[in-house]
Parts: C-alpha cells; structure tokens; sequence
C-alpha cells in the first residue's frame, strides 16, 4: 500500500499528544490483553518500553508487525532503520514473518497499543497468532505511515472498506470534529460482526451485511453506493480493503461521480485468491 507519512512536532492521538523523535525500526513489544471484539476479530493490546516514540502519522496508521517464524521458536528483530535488508540477511530459521496491520489506538502515555485482527483460521501466520497470543508473548512493531489526509476544502467525505479497513474507518470517524459531516460504509458477514463506533451528529456509519456470501465475494458495497445520494460540496474519499472491492468502487466515484482522482485515497489490503 502507498502510504503518504504526515509529520509535525507535536501530533494528537484521542487525548494523547505524541512528541517527535520517534522510532522508526522495529520495536519489541509484548501483549497485555487479547480481547474478542466479534466470533472473527480480536482487539491485542501491546505494551512495550520504546512505545512512547512509536510514530503516529493519522487514523490509519500503519503498523508492520514482525512475528517468530514458528512456534517455540524466539524472535529476533532487525535492529536498523534500514530494517528491510537487515531483514533479509537474517538467517532464514530466525527470520520473523511481517505482515501490514493498522494501529486502533496509540497511548504513547502508557506505552501502549490497540491492534484489530481478523482472525480466518490457522491458514495465514498472524491470524494464528492472534488467536493464541497471551500476555507476555513477544511481538515486534513497526511504526509505517499513514495515507488518509483529507484535504482542506473537503467538506464531507466518503469512507468505504471491509473488515480488514475497520480499524481505520472507525478511528477516522471518532476522530472527526463535532461539525463534520461524513458518510461511512463497512462490509461484514452479519451484524454479529459489527462493533461499537462514536460517531458526531453528521456522520452516518452504515453496517453492509455478506450474508452467506464469502469475504471478497459480495458486490454489496458497489449495489449501496450506486443507490447512495451524495451530499452537496466537494467531497474526500478513503477507501480501502479487498483489492477488487477497491477497484470497482474507485471507478464508480471518478467515472461515474466525476470525482477527481487526486480526492479518492484507495488502498488494496488483501486480495481474493483465484479459485
């Protein structure tokens, strides 16, 4: 995912200000609490002692997370901001398994951090661990950037995403000032899956149910919006999930809504396997 990093001496998260001079290589961190939010999501809290300097660019924040490459075995994290090639000298028995994740919430007070995962059983290596991680179990993080930045014209906007953008349309919309006005649309498989968002007055969120249909699967996002009346005023748009989902809609909004590109922010998350 292009990711556009924003930077300033001083940056708000919730209540929480962040300092600059953050970290920007992977961190040792461990897990306080692993929470269900929904039957398929988990809410893992970390903590670590270099967290206050973890780097918070904007509500979808991007966390790579570094994993032991199997189970028992320790991890090791690449100790230098040019953590990639550090990475790839590593032994292949201690290398970690990274994967791209979003920051739910930062306490850089605290020294801690919200992480939502979709848990689709054992098949990939972070949702495994996620459905095991106890207190105490070792992770490593990475503070990555961020892309959602609404312009200063905007005057509403459009978020849409799937289970795998929840933790950054719902942190963009609780961080939405009381006067903002904001439609928000999130794909999950029924309503046990939805969760609990604070939303101000303008902003609408709208839960779109699968059904029995398969995550990827289910053309109910583009059906919704193509009904969808906009609102008056130039609008900013975040969208973001599985890879097709995020095409399809693109399209819509820039061909058939004659939205400019360059207001349409769309980041592929996960892509549907061929069958």
């Amino acid at each position: 995912m292009a990711r556009d990093p924003r930077r300033s001496d001083v940056m708000t998260v919730g209540t929480i200000a962040v300092e600059a001079g953050v970290i920007r290589r992977p961190m040792l961190a461990e897990v306080v609490a692993n929470r269900p939010l929904t039957p398929h999501l988990r809410r893992i809290t970390l903590t670590g002692a270099e967290l206050d300097r973890f780097g918070y660019d904007g509500p979808d924040q991007l966390a790579r997370i570094f994993l032991a490459p199997a189970p028992g075995v320790e991890l090791h994290l690449p100790g230098s901001p040019q953590w990639w090639p550090a990475l790839q000298a590593m032994p292949a028995e201690q290398r970690p398994v990274v994967r791209n994740y979003t920051v739910r919430r930062l306490d850089a007070g605290r020294r801690e951090l919200d992480i939502d995962f979709v848990l689709h059983g054992d098949g990939g290596p972070a949702s495994a661990w996620a459905r095991r991680a106890a207190p105490g179990d070792r992770i490593g993080v990475l503070s990555d950037g961020a892309a959602y930045a609404p312009p200063a014209d905007t005057d509403w906007q459009l978020l849409v995403g799937d289970e795998t953008a929840m933790p950054a349309i719902t942190a963009a919309v609780e961080a939405l000032p009381p006067d903002a006005r904001a439609i928000a649309l999130i794909e999950v498989g029924s309503a046990e899956h939805e969760i609990g968002v604070r939303t101000p007055a303008g902003v609408t969120l709208t839960w779109l149910h699968r059904g029995g249909t398969p995550a990827g699967g289910s053309d109910v996002v583009i059906r919704t919006l193509r009904d969808l009346a906009f609102p008056a005023g130039t609008p900013y748009a975040f969208v973001a999930g599985e890879s097709a989902m995020v095409t399809t809609v693109r399209r819509h909004l820039c061909t058939e809504r004659g939205i400019a590109k360059e207001r349409v922010y769309f980041g592929g998350y996960w892509k549907l396997a061929p069958h």
